[in-house]
């Protein structure tokens, strides 16, 4: 009797301890790949030509949403719905993505995670490619590298940057450190061809001006540092991310937790697997690339066990798009489906292009982990999730288009039902998505079309014909959300721009009507 006494008090204990430790503020790790298609896991994909042990891991130890969405096809605007939890089409990006350099497509004022969870009481990081925009000093002609970057992360609410401005094939590429190059990127380059894959390579010898470039390549150059080189970005990234974590440790452990962004430039071209990793999966250099990145995953979970944070550590896993189009190729060579059961990929408005992989791990917060939820969730809606989590309500100007699905994570029961989510293509063509069904505007010649993605997820019979109702009811939302200058209930807000093009489906004059 004795010990059962002691035996529930002991549990009592444990439970109530385990309760305070789940009520702290965990911190936060978004990881994000680059023109990762939803095949290109195999938790997702049983087919796949190489396995991602990481990547199953977060999923099976956590939830994996098997209908996450990135909110865009496309690099540039799906980073901004990401961090800014509002369409990218809101303001004057409209249309594919930007270069390296230019103002950065986030304004001062705009809350994004970092500057949220800065506000209460994180440390925050980014770690890895931006694509958002920078402010560099000077023009190609008139660099000054001893002076200060403008316009870019540390402005954007994160205490501590390294990385790289953009995709690589945009050049000024160099190791950034908060302000500054670690190098100056003064010396030139262009592609070099890639023996691993179709696309090309980033890497020494460099050129000393853009025409000697051009007389080497074929090409005016890309300004490049001397010690810069395509495939040492995965392990600088995830070896600067831990060392900061490390740096971070004791102040996590006492109540001042960390929010880290680790946007990989994987398996976006140049696709260059370390020589460690050729030969690994079935799927040439394109598996090898992918069966890296998982690795650098996974050394990030390796630290957060070691170091006594992973209990309290959320970690998100996506990738900002579909694949790129050799995606196509390597069904041909090697079997393996990149996309998955979906249609098209990268820059496409089909499942394909913006349907993701999408896993939420944490040991400490979720309830009933391991299992899979098929509701309708975006990237869009991480700044409303982690705002619930940490108890804080966004005003009117934020987060416009982000809905939280916290309940999801501390709710096995909770029924999730989101609002309409739209997707846009890199041409700027338009869908709505309301449960099962999915709606794509007209573009240019294109038609409507209308998919029930439950009984049809490969988009094959498009029913516009056979459910006119249903269309309209969804033309009809989308329109409201679209001049509303917002999908979640609240105060209206404005667009950055009036009528564009892409609306075909709207007239002007009733745009500035409904937006008024």
């Amino acid at each position: 009797m004795k010990q059962t006494f002691f035996s529930l008090v002991f549990a009592l204990a444990w439970v109530a301890q385990t309760a305070n430790a789940i009520a702290e503020k965990p911190n936060i790790i978004v990881i994000y790949t680059d023109d990762q298609g939803y095949g290109d896991t195999s938790c997702l994909n049983p087919d796949a030509k190489f396995k991602t042990p990481n990547l199953d891991r977060v999923a099976a130890e956590g939830i994996c949403f098997t209908n996450g969405h990135c909110s865009d096809t496309v690099c540039t605007p799906s980073r901004y719905g990401l961090l800014t939890g509002r369409y990218c089409w809101r303001t004057i990006r409209k249309t594919g993505v930007m270069g390296a350099e230019g103002d950065c497509l986030i304004k001062d004022r705009r809350m994004t995670l970092a500057s949220l969870l800065k506000s209460n009481g994180y440390q925050t990081a980014m770690v890895g490619k931006w694509h958002l925009g920078m402010d560099f000093p000077g023009d190609r002609k008139t660099r000054d590298w001893t002076k200060p970057i403008a316009d870019m992360p540390l402005d954007k609410g994160f205490d501590y940057f390294f990385g790289v401005p953009a995709s690589l094939n945009y050049g000024v590429l160099a190791w950034f450190e908060g302000r500054f190059a670690k190098v100056p990127p003064t010396l030139y380059t262009a592609k070099k061809p890639n023996q691993r894959h179709v696309d090309y390579r980033i890497m020494p010898p460099y050129q000393p001006t853009p025409q000697a470039t051009k007389q080497e390549l074929g090409t005016l150059g890309m300004e490049v540092a001397p010690d810069f080189i395509d495939n040492q970005c995965l392990t600088r990234f995830t070896d600067k991310a831990i060392q900061w974590m490390k740096e971070k440790t004791a102040d996590a452990r006492n109540g001042k937790p960390f929010f880290l962004y680790l946007p990989y430039t994987s398996p976006h071209y140049p696709v260059c697997p370390l020589p460690e990793f050729w030969g690994q999966g079935d799927c040439g250099g394109y598996g090898e690339f992918v069966i890296e990145t998982d690795h650098h995953v996974g050394r990030v979970l390796e630290f957060l066990q070691t170091s006594g944070l992973d209990e309290n550590t959320l970690i998100v896993f996506t990738s900002d798009n579909g694949p790129e189009k050799s995606w196509q190729q390597r069904i041909t060579d090697f079997d393996h489906h990149s996309n998955g059961q979906y249609r098209g990929g990268k820059r496409d408005i089909y499942e394909g292009g913006h349907r993701v992989p999408f896993f939420i791990r944490w040991p400490g917060g979720i309830k009933n982990p391991g299992r899979a939820c098929n509701e309708l969730v975006g990237q869009v809606d991480l700044l409303a999730t982690f705002a619930e989590l940490i108890g804080v309500e966004l005003p009117p100007e934020a987060g416009e288009d982000s809905q939280s699905f916290a309940s999801v994570l501390l709710d096995p029961d909770y029924q999730h039902q989101r609002v309409p989510l739209i997707n846009h293509s890199a041409a700027g063509r338009f869908s709505v998505t309301e449960g099962k069904w999915k709606l794509i505007l007209p573009h240019q010649k294109s038609q409507r079309e209308l998919y029930d993605l439950q009984a049809d997820p490969a988009e094959t019979r498009n029913l516009f014909d056979q459910q006119p109702d249903v269309a309209n009811s969804l033309e009809a939302r989308i329109t409201k959300i679209v001049c509303s200058g917002r999908s979640t209930p609240g105060e209206r807000q404005s667009n950055d721009t009036g009528y564009w093009k892409d609306l075909t489906w709207i007239q002007p004059d009733d745009y500035a009507a409904m937006e008024k």
